[in-house]
């Protein structure tokens, strides 16, 4: 993939545009003079002319293009703007003022075609539903699938989904290196950086303490991810942070597991309310218990989306460190067929 492309002579400016490429992740092709850039002109994801060249390079008549930038220093010349016209520039970028909108601009020139994924939450109705086995296996079987996919752990204080699947020692980013992001994230640089296996990545909370997770982040890993992988399946905690609210509100899905007994589906009960405020797409996953599956959907006024069977050897599976058979023959394997396809549907 080809750089993008900066001309100017100054060195404070140019500093500038060094740091926000390396916030895009990327690197800068550098031109001094506007016959060094006229091969590149064309085949750069984006083009930033420094002020102090402006007036040389609109001498060369360079032809129309999109994703042209004019960057000056603040404050900017009140002539910026004649210039920004002259060398065909969409906008006029005072630094470091419009530092963050630059890096979206590069991060996005950058960035391969969307896949527009689904983004599925998970949540458990009360403590031990099942819910982080069932979003995990989720993430599992659609990865099989050959869909490109990312498990995010919520739940700051649930462990890390990464040890659920015996993944906590794999090499790469968790939350807390991404804690202070904002803005656009490269959906691509994301998907590098993280513990991966397959078609499955992982975002998880790493061991010691968790701080909490900022809407800002949530927001922009989720932005990320649905352009970057076919399906982001989220583990929500059962008391929503602000953090678990924005997943909820960029989710296409809500799925809540509800255990079929009276008190499980009180606290479901409780726990869908609150989900309700944020999302609008909730449908219950019923555990086998001494009430009907589709009395215990009914009665929490959701559709039923399947029945998650009650797996012995499970606990022992994951304990080990090994990961659970979702075959189509398997009961487990069949709900998380099911859903996929459901969520595949909705892509």
């Amino acid at each position: 993939m080809h750089r993008p492309l900066v001309i100017t002579e100054d060195q404070d400016l140019l500093d500038d545009l060094v740091r926000v490429a390396a916030a895009a992740g990327t690197q800068l092709d550098v031109a001094h003079h506007p016959a060094v850039a006229r091969p590149y002109w064309g085949i750069a994801p984006v083009v930033v002319v420094g002020d102090d060249l402006a007036g040389k390079v609109a001498e060369t008549a360079p032809p129309a293009r999109e994703r042209v930038f004019l960057a000056a220093r603040e404050p900017a010349d009140p002539g910026a703007w004649r210039r920004c016209v002259e060398v065909g520039a969409q906008a006029v970028m005072d630094l470091p003022g419009d530092e963050r909108r630059l890096v979206e601009e590069f991060a996005e020139a950058l960035e391969p075609a969307s896949r527009a994924g689904v983004v599925a939450c998970v949540v458990g109705g009360r403590g031990g539903a099942g819910a982080s086995v069932l979003a995990a296996c989720l993430a599992l079987k659609a990865s099989a699938d050959r869909l490109a996919t990312l498990l995010v752990d919520a739940d700051r204080l649930g462990g890390g989904i990464d040890a659920l699947l015996g993944r906590e020692e794999a090499p790469g980013a968790r939350w807390s290196d991404l804690l202070a992001r904002e803005g656009r994230i490269n959906a691509g640089a994301l998907s590098a950086a993280l513990p991966a296996f397959g078609d499955l990545a992982l975002l998880s909370f790493g061991r010691g303490r968790a701080a909490p997770v900022p809407p800002a982040a949530m927001r922009a890993v989720l932005e990320a991810g649905r352009r970057g992988f076919d399906l982001v399946v989220v583990d929500l905690p059962r008391h929503l942070d602000p953090a678990a609210a924005e997943a909820l509100a960029r989710a296409d899905t809500t799925f809540a597991v509800a255990t079929a007994d009276v008190r499980g589906v009180l606290a479901t009960a409780q726990v869908v309310h609150d989900v309700a405020e944020h999302t609008a797409d909730i449908r219950a996953v019923v555990r086998p218990g001494a009430l009907d599956e589709r009395a215990v959907a009914h009665s929490l006024d959701l559709p039923l989306a399947g029945t998650l069977p009650d797996h012995p050897k499970l606990s022992a599976t994951l304990n080990r460190g090994e990961l659970p058979r979702l075959g189509p023959r398997t009961a487990l394997g069949g709900l998380c067929a099911t859903l996929v396809h459901t969520l595949a549907q909705d892509r």
